[in-house]
């Protein structure tokens, strides 16, 4: 059972439910600016409260099969960040990729760190993962510096990796090794 978990500042990271659409939404909307340089770019329909609700419900639904999981930051009832690890693969893989973002007024304060670490502590021990990866614009110092006090470590640069912001970017690409444990026991 994953539990909420208490970061810097008092944000709390815990999973993300239905009922957070609304919360959500008002974050992305507070953070369109700060986050368009980061993301997809998103559609007029994205900023609708349809739009979070579906999305979310998807995320749970893939929750529920193994493969994601979706976690908010939040500040009190307000929505400061998102993690979530997508992609699980079991077998000998044991891997998933993290993505994650904080808001544009909690940035600089350790959050992202912590959140970031205490995804791979529950990667780990409560998920049963051997790796985490992620991927980082060439520029995004920030979210690099994020990784690297997280224990990541660079292992190579995918061309044209992901549409981001309109067009297809170069990513350097991340990973932390969890533990050694085998992936099957017999």
């Amino acid at each position: 059972m994953i539990r909420p978990v208490t970061l810097p500042g008092g944000v709390v990271m815990r999973l993300a439910t239905e009922r957070d659409a609304e919360a959500l939404l008002d974050a992305y909307t507070r953070n369109r600016d700060h986050l368009k340089r980061w993301e997809p770019r998103r559609s007029e329909a994205f900023y609708t409260l349809k739009a979070q609700a579906e999305g979310l419900k998807g995320q749970l639904q893939a929750c529920e099969r193994g493969q994601a999981v979706p976690w908010l930051l939040l500040d009190g009832e307000r929505v400061v960040g998102r993690m979530t690890l997508s992609n699980i693969v079991r077998g000998p893989w044991l891997s998933a990729d993290l993505g994650y973002w904080v808001d544009a007024a909690y940035n600089g304060r350790g959050i992202a760190t912590a959140a970031v670490r205490e995804v791979c502590r529950l990667a780990d021990e409560e998920i049963g993962l051997h790796r985490v990866a992620a991927g980082t614009l060439l520029d995004n110092a920030a979210s690099q510096s994020v990784l690297r006090k997280s224990g990541f470590e660079p292992y190579g640069t995918a061309p044209d990796y992901l549409e981001i912001d309109g067009r297809w970017q170069h990513h350097l690409l991340w990973q932390r090794i969890l533990n050694d444990r085998p992936a099957f026991s017999f």
